[in-house]
């Protein structure tokens, strides 16, 4: 984009079931763009080994989090598996005010919170796994829950699926190198958007003038 053109950030929503792969895909994408931001979401649950307190999440007490929700201090909530989340409105609007675009890794529920406030900021994307069998093999390879949790993640998992309308573009994570070229394609264009470049019309005028 030319240095001349102001652009507003968005708000990259990439939700799926659990398993799907979509916090591998955050991951890389952070990597490779120097543009887009995580958003840390508050979360009551407690940490996981090696997650880190204001990086990974923000973890609050419920106590907290009722009181913060209260004050009208965040942009969606949601409770998940017994736990609650949410995102800190804060921080996401002083990144969207600077250019700077801001990534959510949130759920179905989220997502809908967000279209209802903030529709013209947000891209929601979807992933999908390439199967069931996939999807809770990814489950129990990453040895993170038991398996009574590996069962209700998967239990869940289709009506997780069943939203998949709601949002703007699908991806099939079948490879984790041929979804993350595909996400961002998708960033690209939605950054080229003409009602994101708010110094375009400011251009364009410069330019006719000049010719």
């Amino acid at each position: 984009m030319s240095s001349f053109i102001h652009r507003r950030g968005l708000m990259l929503v990439l939700s799926s079931p659990s398993g799907a792969g979509k916090t591998t895909l955050a991951r890389g994408l952070l990597m490779a763009d120097d543009d887009i931001e995580m958003s840390v979401s508050l979360t009551t649950r407690p940490p996981r080994p090696g997650e880190i307190n204001g990086q990974d999440y923000h973890f609050v007490d419920a106590q907290a989090f009722g009181e913060m929700r209260n004050r009208g201090e965040m942009l969606e909530h949601a409770k998940v598996f017994d736990h609650y989340y949410a995102t800190p409105r804060q921080p996401v609007e002083v990144a969207l005010n600077a250019g700077r675009d801001v990534l959510f890794d949130i759920d179905w529920q989220g997502t809908q919170q967000l279209q209802a406030s903030a529709a013209a900021d947000l891209v929601k994307v979807f992933l999908l796994p390439p199967s069931a069998a996939e999807l809770e093999k990814r489950l129990k390879t990453r040895a993170q829950d038991s398996a009574d949790v590996v069962a209700r993640r998967m239990s869940k998992a289709s009506n997780e699926i069943s939203h998949y309308p709601e949002y703007d573009y699908v991806i099939v994570n079948e490879d984790a190198e041929d979804s993350l070229a595909q996400l961002r394609a998708i960033l690209t264009a939605e950054r080229l958007k003409r009602d994101r470049q708010t110094g375009l019309s400011d251009f364009v005028q410069t330019l006719r003038g000049s010719l």
